[in-house]
C-alpha cells in the first residue's frame, strides 16, 4: 500500500517528535528532499545538512493487528531513524538502499504516530563522504506499507522479494534456471505446503513448472533449479525479451504469498581481443552515466522523471548505462530490464575512505543492499566496488578493502562481473588493476588536465602495460553552459563547441581500439554538486549532454545520437551560436544519414555523401543580417529529413557568448610565486622524519610540521572539504589534482623542510 500522503515535515530537530506532533510543520507529499533547492544552487544559500523530521497518522484496524506489517522506506538520505508511538523500530545507514522495519509489535487499534529522521549530515563512517554531487536529503523515495499473512517470503534479508533468480547456460542451447529464497513462518504452528515456480513467456504461456514440497517452520529455506530449452535470448538493446517467474508459497491448496519477478536469458563475457561479448556476439559500450537528480525536485523524482530519462536515453541510442554513484531506484533498473540497456550499477565507495572506521564496513553494507536488491534485475551486467577512491591516498588499507568488496560480491553474486572506476593517476601497472574482472578509468584529458589528444595516447599505454585486461572508460566529459559559444574552442571556455571536439575525439578514439570495451559519457544530464561555482552557474555540475532541466539538449547530445542511434535524422548544430562575428563560417552537421543537401538563404550550397557522423561545410560565406541555414538529409528507404537554423552576421563579437572567469590575483592564480623555488633541488627522504607523503592529519600531530604546512597551505585550509580530506590527503596527493596548482619544484622545498623534523 503506498504511504506517501499526508506527512507533516519540519527542518526543525527536536528529539521530542519521536512521540509529540509537529508544531508548524510543512505538509508534504512523498518522495520530498530538502536539498530540492539550495541542492542545485538556486536559493542563493549554502544548502543544508542535518537532521530533519517527518510524521504521519497511521489508522490500523483490529483486523490489521492480526496481520504481520512492515514499513518499507525507499530511501532516505544519508541516515534514518524510524519510530512508531514513541518507540525506535529500526534505522538505515544506507541512504540509497531501501529498507524496512517491523511495525506489528508496536502499533495499537487506532491512531498511530509513525515519526523518521532523516538526516544527511556528515558522519565520518558513512558513505559517501566527500564527492562532487550533492548530499541530498529527504524520504526521496516512496514509503509503502506491507501487509502479510504469518507465512510469507522474507521481506528482512536486506534485499527486496525474499526470491532470488539466476541464470546461467549450461549447454550450447540450454539454459539453467536457480530460484531460491527464505520463506519465514512468524506463527507459532508450523503448516506444510508447496513451493510452486512457474515461467511464463512475454504473451503469458507457461513455458516451465516446478514445485517443492516443505514445511514452513520458522525460516525455511529453497532451491530449486530447472532446465529451459532454447529460451528466448534477452539480447540487450536489439531484444530485450523478459519472461516472468511466479514463485508462490501453497497451503492447503490456499496462496499465502506469491512474487512476480522478470527475468532474461543471457550471457555476458568480457574479452580484450572481442571486447565485451552478450550471449556471445561483441557490443561495443555506447554508455553513458546518470545522476538521479532533476532541476527543482533534486533527488525526489518520480516514475515520470524516470521515463523521461529513459526515453532521453534511447533517443540518443546508448545501448549500457553507469548508474552512478549509488544504488538507484529500483524501477529505474527495470527500465533497464525492458529496454535492454546493460548496466553498471555501483556503490557510493567514492573518493576517500573512512578515517573512523578502517575496516569501511558501510561499504560492505551498502554493497550487501545494492546486490541482494538488485540481483533479479536482468540489465545489471557488473557490479562496482570502488569510485576514484584512491584520490586522496592509494595504500595496502584501500588495497584490502576494494579486494574484500570483490570478495563480497562474488559471493552474493559469482555470476556477474566486478568492476572499479579509477582516477587517472593510478598508474597503468599498479596492483589496484588486478582486483576486479573490470577495470575503468575516469579520464579527463583536455579539460582538467592535459591535451584532447592525450586520450589516445593513454588507452595505448595501458594497453601495452596491461594487454590481458579489459578496460572502459568509465567517465570523460567537459563542463558546458548552453549559452557559451566560440568560433576557436578552447580548454575550460564552457562552449558548446568545445564540448563537441572533445567528444568526437573520444568517439573515434573508442571506435579505433578492439581493446577498450567502450565508454560512458560523464554525464547524461547536468546534476546538482552544490559546492561547486563553475561556468557560469552555481551547485551544478555542468558536464551533461542535457540541461538539469533535460530541456535543453546540447550540441553533443546529437553528435552521440549521429554515432550511436538507428533512427534517421539531421540537426544544425551552433543553433544557440546565433550572433557571428564571422563573415566565413563553418556549418556542422550532425547526421546518421549518409546523403545531405546544404542550403543557404535557399541557394544550394553543396552536397555531402558519406557516413560520417559529423560532416563540416568550411568557410561558408554570410551576408550582413540574417542567414538561413537549411540541411536536407535522404535515408535508405528514401526519406527526407530535414532541419533549418538562422544565424546573424555582425560585425561585433558578441560578449555574452564568453565565459568570464572571476578575476584572481596574482598571487592565487601562482600562489607558490611567493615562495622561493630557487633551490628546489629533489633531495633523498630520510626514514624516521615527516615528508609530503605523510596525510596532513600526521603534520598536524607534530607542531612543527604543521607549520610547515600552514606556512604553504595556510589559506586552503577553509576548503569546506578541508576536515574530510585532512586524515587521507597528503601534500603529494594534493600535487595530483589540478585544483590545487602544486608545481614539482614545491615539493621539493617542502620536503626539505619537513624532512628535518624528526617523528
Amino acid at each position: 500500500m503506498p504511504l506517501n500522503d499526508q506527512w507533516t515535515f519540519t527542518k526543525n530537530n527536536n528529539p521530542s517528535y519521536v512521540l509529540e506532533p509537529i508544531q508548524d510543520g510543512q505538509s508534504v507529499i512523498l518522495p520530498h528532499s530538502w536539498n530540492d533547492i539550495d541542492g542545485q544552487g538556486d536559493s542563493g544559500e549554502q544548502y543544508y545538512r542535518g537532521q530533519c523530521w517527518y510524521q504521519r497518522i497511521l489508522n490500523i484496524s483490529q483486523e490489521n493487528l492480526t496481520k504481520r506489517i512492515y514499513l518499507e522506506i525507499g530511501a532516505a538520505g544519508n541516515m534514518g531513524h524510524v519510530y512508531v508511538n514513541g518507540s525506535l523500530v529500526g534505522d538505515s545507514r544506507c541512504g540509497y538502499a531501501m529498507f524496512r522495519v517491523p511495525l506489528t509489535p508496536y502499533l495499537k487499534e487506532g491512531e498511530n504516530l509513525i515519526a523518521i529522521m532523516a538526516d544527511n549530515s556528515y558522519d565520518n563512517t558513512v558513505f559517501p563522504l566527500m564527492a562532487d554531487f550533492t548530499f541530498y536529503g529527504g524520504l526521496y523515495r516512496e514509503v509503502k506499507l506491507l501487509i502479510m499473512d504469518d507465512i510469507h517470503f522474507d521481506v528482512m534479508d536486506n534485499g527486496r522479494d525474499g526470491v532470488y533468480l539466476t541464470q546461467r547456460k549450461i549447454a550450447p542451447e540450454t539454459f539453467e534456471l536457480a530460484v531460491h529464497g527464505q520463506i519465514v513462518n512468524e506463527s507459532s504452528v508450523s503448516k506444510e505446503g508447496v513451493l510452486k515456480i512457474l515461467l511464463k513467456d512475454e504473451v503469458g504461456r507457461t513455458v516451465m513448472e516446478a514445485s517443492s514440497e516443505l514445511v514452513f517452520e520458522n525460516e525455511a529455506n529453497f532451491s530449486i533449479r530447472s532446465e529451459i530449452a532454447n529460451p528466448i535470448l534477452w539480447d540487450g538493446v536489439d531484444q530485450p525479451y523478459l519472461y516472468t517467474v511466479e514463485v508462490s508459497a501453497v497451503i492447503e491448496g490456499q496462496v499465502c504469498d506469491s512474487r512476480h519477478v522478470a527475468i532474461g536469458f543471457r550471457t555476458v563475457e568480457a574479452t580484450t581481443e572481442q571486447g565485451l561479448l552478450l550471449n556471445g556476439k561483441p557490443v561495443k559500450i555506447n554508455g553513458v552515466c546518470r545522476h538521479q537528480d532533476f532541476a527543482g525536485v533534486g533527488n525526489a523524482i518520480t516514475k515520470k522523471h524516470m521515463d523521461e530519462d529513459m526515453a532521453l536515453i534511447r533517443e540518443i541510442g546508448a545501448n549500457s548505462l553507469r548508474l552512478a554513484h549509488y544504488q538507484h531506484d529500483d524501477y529505474f533498473y527495470s527500465l533497464c530490464d525492458r529496454h535492454g540497456l546493460l548496466v553498471w550499477a555501483e556503490i557510493p565507495f567514492i573518493s576517500i575512505p573512512s578515517t573512523k572506521d578502517p575496516e569501511n564496513r558501510n561499504a560492505e553494507e551498502q554493497l550487501e543492499k545494492l546486490i541482494k536488491q538488485a540481483y533479479n534485475h536482468s540489465s545489471i551486467y557488473c557490479w562496482g566496488v570502488q569510485n576514484e577512491i584512491t584520490i586522496a591516498v592509494e595504500t595496502e588499507q584501500t588495497y584490502t578493502t576494494i579486494k574484500k568488496l570483490e570478495t563480497l560480491a562474488k559471493q552474493l553474486d559469482p555470476n556477474r562481473l566486478t568492476v572499479q572506476a579509477n582516477i587517472n593517476g593510478v598508474e597503468n601497472d599498479s596492483i589496484i588493476n588486478s582486483f576486479t574482472d573490470l577495470i575503468g578509468y575516469n579520464l579527463y584529458y583536455g579539460w582538467y588536465y592535459g591535451e584532447i589528444k592525450d586520450l589516445q595516447d593513454r588507452l595505448d599505454e595501458f594497453h601495452q602495460v596491461q594487454p590481458q585486461i579489459p578496460v572502459i572508460i568509465s567517465e570523460y566529459g567537459v563542463d558546458t553552459n548552453p549559452k557559451y559559444h566560440s568560433s576557436t574552442p578552447g580548454v575550460q571556455d564552457y562552449t558548446e563547441e568545445y564540448q563537441l571536439l572533445f567528444h568526437h575525439n573520444a568517439l573515434e578514439a573508442f571506435d579505433k581500439r578492439s581493446f577498450v570495451l567502450g565508454g560512458y559519457v560523464w554525464n547524461m544530464f547536468d546534476f546538482g554538486s552544490a559546492n561547486r561555482k563553475e561556468g557560469g552557474e552555481t551547485g551544478k555540475n555542468l558536464k551533461g549532454l542535457v540541461t538539469l532541466d533535460r530541456k535543453i539538449k546540447k550540441d553533443a547530445f546529437y553528435l552521440y545520437k549521429a554515432y550511436w542511434s538507428k533512427a534517421p535524422f539531421v540537426h544544425l548544430a551552433g543553433r544557440r551560436f546565433v550572433n557571428r562575428h564571422q563573415k566565413l563560417n563553418d556549418i556542422v552537421i550532425l547526421s546518421n544519414v549518409s546523403h545531405v543537401k546544404v542550403y543557404l538563404n535557399q541557394t544550394h550550397l553543396t552536397e555531402i555523401n558519406g557516413g560520417e557522423p559529423m560532416k563540416i561545410v568550411k568557410d561558408v560565406s554570410f551576408i550582413e543580417g540574417e542567414n538561413c541555414v537549411r540541411v536536407e538529409g535522404t535515408d535508405e528507404h528514401g526519406f527526407i529529413h530535414t532541419d533549418e537554423i538562422v544565424l546573424r552576421y555582425a560585425a561585433e563579437i558578441d560578449q555574452s557568448y564568453i565565459h568570464v572567469k572571476p578575476e584572481k590575483a596574482k598571487n592565487v592564480v601562482n600562489w607558490f610565486e611567493k615562495f622561493d623555488l630557487s633551490n628546489a633541488e629533489p633531495i633523498e627522504l630520510r626514514d624516521g622524519y615527516y615528508s609530503t607523503f605523510d596525510t596532513i592529519k600526521d603534520l598536524y600531530a607534530n607542531e612543527e610540521a604543521k607549520a610547515v604546512y600552514l606556512k604553504y597551505f595556510g589559506d586552503m585550509t577553509n576548503n569546506p572539504f578541508f576536515e574530510v580530506m585532512r586524515g587521507v590527503m597528503s601534500i603529494q596527493k594534493m600535487s595530483q589534482l589540478v585544483q590545487f596548482n602544486i608545481v614539482p619544484e614545491l615539493l621539493s622545498v617542502i620536503n626539505k623542510e619537513l624532512n628535518a623534523i624528526k617523528k
